[in-house]
């Protein structure tokens, strides 16, 4: 089951839930919906790691544990707020902040998404405890015309 609540206008959040599953097309579709085709792909693709990691890792895709994703454009930023009800994640944490920093050894299963996220999104934050992850994609300002010569 999805549910969904108002689109966000000026400093509006929208939320979606959905029960913890990995079928995700009609979450992306909404979630995109706002979003210019310039960018729908790569966020299409940051969204996509993040909602299955929130489904899979936290929730371990229990039906009956739900995904929440708040979502808002404030400004000329486009913000996600996806939360779990899993135990909580501990990202580790380097002084330098380059994407490939988050990469897991060669032989590692799992953890390329956190490297993915860092380089889709301008802003990737977690909560003390884990449960909660808020993404920010920055806008290009637009430029007006300049009336002068």
């Amino acid at each position: 089951m999805i549910t969904i609540s108002l689109r966000p206008v000026g400093r509006y959040w929208g939320t979606i839930s959905f029960a913890s599953t990995l079928y995700l097309c009609p979450i992306l579709d909404l979630l995109l919906a706002e979003i210019p085709a310039r960018l729908q792909a790569e966020l299409r693709l940051g969204l996509q790691e993040a909602l299955v990691n929130a489904a899979k890792h936290g929730n371990n895709l229990d039906p009956s544990k739900t995904v929440v994703v708040r979502f808002s454009v404030i400004d000329n930023q486009y913000w996600w707020i996806i939360s779990d009800q899993g135990s909580g994640f501990t990202p580790s944490s380097t002084s330098n902040e380059e994407p490939t920093d988050y990469l897991p050894p060669d032989e590692s299963e799992n953890g390329r998404g956190l490297c993915l996220l860092h380089q889709i999104f301008d802003q990737v934050e977690w909560n003390r405890k884990g449960t909660e992850l808020r993404l920010c994609k920055q806008m290009e300002n637009r430029r007006g015309l300049s009336l002068l010569r």
